[in-house]
């Protein structure tokens, strides 16, 4: 953080900004591969291309309080280490877990803790608002995806109504008298959305005063892309009723996109300009009541040298980064290859028909995938995926991973037919003579677990990590199409009822036995 020429800085200032740019540094440097791939997010990812913009903002608004933070005195400060220590464990689980976003999570609030040790209880109440706008530059969202998608979709069949079209939803797909429709998952305005959220937040920082007013412009700031996605849905399918499906599928191209986020931004400025409350010339923060606040007071006092301070984070960050490491050298052994399933009464198929299915588990160390068929003609694909550890970018239960990746034809349409502790599902995607559905039922086996919750994968995952166990983690998917079956589900039951107890028959997959 540079606040002016060095000579115009206060003496009591210099040590500290030496300080915290000396451990930002390191933690960088430390957490190279985090912030890496946060920023190949930011640059290579449409979703996260506004975080771009963040650290420039942050700058900006660190310039409009300088004069006042001056007038403020850093000191070092001990409880923002336990704040250090709870982004250091968050960083080891996310690392455990294979979740990215929270190790990205845990090193900004690394950044965040550590500027909060160094320069103490009034800076950090000088700069709250942009410390806590750091938390933007983690590219985050991604996860709501689904369910904008839904939303989406329900919005389109509203508007749809309204102008009395005629049409039905299958879950994110829209039938209507000029064609079949899918809200895809780059039509799910997750990315207007993040992008409104951010600027929302600075909008309700720098221009309003009043908690009230601010948390009404938030809740335009999400309400208001939501509804607005669903009129552009709306719009396509419209206009394809019109004019046809090239023209509609150009139209959108050409005018929605970001051209259509600064329309919808510049209405949420107009509605709101009236209600700005804060004067143009009017100080971002009153150094004054900071310093005299008796919270901020009772804080300060818990100070400590800053010669201890700094090597306590490194410390913690080294022990985080060692432990993770030993984690990841655990891995557990696995057969050379996995034996072809021999189930009673069920043979292999060729599989090379109906819309491509391909399920996806990234990382695994082994990977089976077939159709099988039994003498009753109930067709079974089966995808079976074996890791030798759980790391980050190496996840069995990650996200996107498993039935439905992300970029596939097939979209999730609801919940499926009870498969016992499975997680089952009802997946669609367009096919040649209609659409074809199908249902798919996931199982996660690692040590004693049997579960269908990716949650409970993670959890126990965490704890074999903690304790530097060697497990290995199987996935089994069991889908079934209507294409090819009069009852999916039904298909799979049988399935699952020739292996016999589902756990000692991945076990015995593993093993060979």
């Amino acid at each position: 953080m540079a606040i002016g020429p060095a000579r115009a800085l206060p003496v009591i200032w210099r040590a500290p900004l030496v300080q915290l740019a000396a451990v930002w540094a390191g933690l960088i440097v430390l957490f190279l591969g985090d912030w890496s791939a946060m920023a190949k997010q930011w640059w290579g990812s449409s979703t996260f291309n506004h975080i771009l913009l963040v650290p420039p903002i942050l700058g900006w608004m660190i310039a409009q309080r300088r004069h006042e933070l001056l007038r403020l005195t850093p000191v070092a400060w001990g409880p923002a280490l336990l704040v250090f220590a709870g982004a250091g464990l968050l960083w080891l689980l996310g690392d455990f877990a294979g979740v990215a976003a929270a190790r990205q999570l845990a090193v900004v609030i690394m950044a965040q803790a550590s500027f909060a040790a160094i320069m103490g209880p009034e800076v950090v109440a000088g700069l709250m608002f942009p410390l806590c706008y750091m938390l933007f530059l983690v590219p985050m969202g991604d996860e709501l995806i689904p369910a904008l998608q839904t939303m989406t979709a329900s919005l389109t069949m509203v508007f749809l109504h309204a102008a009395h079209v005629t049409a039905t939803i299958n879950g994110v797909f829209i039938t209507t008298p000029a064609g079949y429709f899918q809200v895809a998952e780059a039509c799910s305005g997750v990315k207007f959305l993040i992008a409104m959220v951010a600027y929302g937040a600075l909008v309700a920082n720098v221009c309003f005063v009043r908690w009230l007013r601010r948390l009404a412009f938030m809740a335009v700031s999400v309400v208001v892309p939501i509804i607005a996605n669903g009129l552009r849905a709306f719009g396509t399918i419209w206009i394809a009723g019109w004019y046809g499906m090239t023209f509609a599928s150009s139209f959108d191209h050409v005018f929605y996109g970001w051209v259509f986020f600064a329309v919808v931004m510049a209405l949420c400025m107009a509605v709101g300009w009236r209600f700005f409350d804060r004067s143009v010339d009017a100080p971002m923060i009153d150094p004054v009541a900071i310093a005299a606040s008796p919270l901020v007071r009772r804080l300060r006092a818990m100070a400590l040298p800053a010669r201890a301070a700094i090597p306590a984070m490194l410390a913690m960050a080294l022990v985080c980064l060692a432990w993770g490491a030993s984690a990841q050298m655990r891995v557990a052994q696995l057969p050379q290859g996995l034996p072809l399933p021999q189930i009673k009464g069920w043979e292999a198929v060729p599989g090379d028909s109906g819309v491509a299915w391909n399920p996806l588990h990234g990382g695994a160390d082994r990977h089976l995938r077939m159709r099988l068929r039994n003498a009753a003609g109930q067709t079974v694909d089966l995808s079976f995926a074996l890791y030798a550890s759980q790391h980050t970018g190496n996840a069995a239960g990650g996200f996107g991973q498993g039935d439905l990746p992300l970029g596939s034809p097939w979209a999730w349409v609801g919940p499926g037919y009870p498969l016992g502790i499975a997680k089952s599902e009802v997946i669609q995607a367009p096919g040649p003579s209609g659409p074809e559905h199908r249902i798919c039922g996931t199982w996660y086996r690692s040590g004693g677990l049997l579960t269908g919750s990716n949650l409970a994968l993670r959890l126990h995952a965490m704890v074999d990590h903690l304790l530097l166990r060697r497990r290995a983690t199987a996935v089994v998917i069991l889908s079934a199409s209507d294409r090819f079956n009069r009852d999916p589900a039904a298909a799979v039951i049988a399935f699952t009822a020739a292996t016999g107890p589902l756990d000692r028959w991945i076990d015995g997959m593993v093993t060979g036995a």
